[in-house]
C-alpha cells in the first residue's frame, strides 16, 4: 500500500509533536503483526528494531542490506496508522554521500523519523571517529532537509552499547550531533539516574530517547521525571517472543513434553487483533 503525500506528512507532524512534552514509550515491532498488535494497545508510535528484523530473517542483528530494510519499512509503514521511526543503522553506506542517499530511500518509505548511529561494527574500533560521525550527521540532516525536512532525525552515540561506556564522550558526541541537526538524541545503553540526568541536561532543550530493554527499577514516572522524551525498548519485545519460543521448543525437543504451550495465547485471540 502506497501512502499518499498527506497521510506521510500528517504522521511525521504528529510524530514531532510527541516530542515536544512529556514523555511516551515507542515499543519496537518487528515484523506487521506485532505492529498491529501494539497499535491495538494504544502507544502513539511505533519504532523498528534492527535485531528482532534480523532474527525473524534468521539472521544476526547488522547483517542485513539496505534493500531488505527498506522493504521492511514499507511493510510496517503499510501495516500501522501510526508513525514509524525507522532504526537506521549507521545508514548503510561508507562515507556521508552514502548516507545520504540512504537517507534519501528510507523518507520515501514514508517513515516518521530515522536513527543513524555511530557504531562501526568492528570490535576493535566500535565507534566512529567523532568528525566522520558528525559528517555523516549533517549529510542525513541535509537529505532530509531536501526532502521537505519533516522528517524526524535521530542522533546516536553507542559508546554504552558497544562497551565504550565512557559517558563523557558520550555527551561530547550527542552535543555535536545537536548541533549536526539531530533533532532527538539517543545513547542507548545508559541506566543510572546520573547518566540519564547528566545526557538530558546536556542536550536540552532538545529531546532525548532512552533505551530500557531489560527489567529495570526505573518506572515510566521515574524516567519521565527525569527529563527524558520517549522510551523505546529496542529488540527487548522480540527477545520476549523468543524467549517463550525456545523455552517450548526445548521443552518438545529435549523432554518430549508439551507443558511450554501453557502460557500460549488462544488462537481465537490472535485472530480477533487481525480482524478488525
Amino acid at each position: 500500500m502506497t501512502l499518499s503525500p498527506s497521510t506521510v506528512a500528517a504522521r511525521r507532524q504528529a510524530f514531532k509533536q510527541l516530542h515536544q512534552s512529556g514523555c511516551f514509550v515507542i515499543p519496537n515491532p518487528w515484523d506487521a503483526g506485532s505492529a498491529r498488535y501494539l497499535q491495538g494497545l494504544g502507544f502513539q508510535a511505533l519504532a523498528t528494531t534492527s535485531a528482532g528484523f534480523a532474527w525473524s530473517l534468521g539472521q544476526p542483528d547488522g547483517h542485513l542490506d539496505r534493500e531488505t530494510v527498506l522493504a521492511h519499512l514499507r511493510t510496517m509503514v503499510s501495516a500501522t496508522h501510526l508513525p514509524v521511526n525507522a532504526d537506521f543503522e549507521s545508514g548503510f553506506a561508507a562515507d556521508p554521500q552514502g548516507v545520504a542517499e540512504s537517507v534519501r530511500l528510507a523518507i520515501e518509505t514514508g517513515v516518521a523519523g530515522l536513527s543513524i548511529e555511530d557504531a562501526t561494527g568492528d570490535p576493535a574500533n566500535p565507534v566512529r571517529p567523532l568528525d566522520e560521525a558528525v559528517a555523516r550527521l549533517r549529510a542525513a540532516r541535509r537529505a532530509i532537509d531536501a526532502a521537505g525536512g519533516d522528517t524526524l532525525l535521530v542522533g546516536r552515540a553507542e559508546n554504552f552499547f558497544v562497551g565504550r561506556p565512557d559517558l563523557d564522550d558520550t555527551i561530547q558526541r550527542l552535543k555535536a550531533y545537536a548541533e549536526a541537526g539531530a533533532d532527538c538524541l539517543y545513547a542507548p545503553g545508559i541506566r543510572t539516574r546520573e547518566e540519564i540526568a547528566a545526557v538530558v541536561a546536556a542536550v536540552a532543550p532538545k529531546p532525548v530517547n532512552l533505551l530500557v530493554g531489560s527489567a529495570s527499577p526505573l518506572t515510566l514516572a521515574d524516567i519521565a521525571a527525569l527529563g527524558v522524551r520517549r522510551v523505546s525498548v529496542g529488540g527487548a519485545l522480540a527477545r520476549a517472543a523468543w524467549g517463550g519460543f525456545m523455552r517450548a521448543a526445548k521443552t518438545l525437543a529435549e523432554d518430549g513434553r508439551f507443558d511450554g504451550f501453557a502460557d500460549a495465547a488462544p488462537g481465537q485471540a490472535i485472530n480477533a487483533v487481525f480482524s478488525g
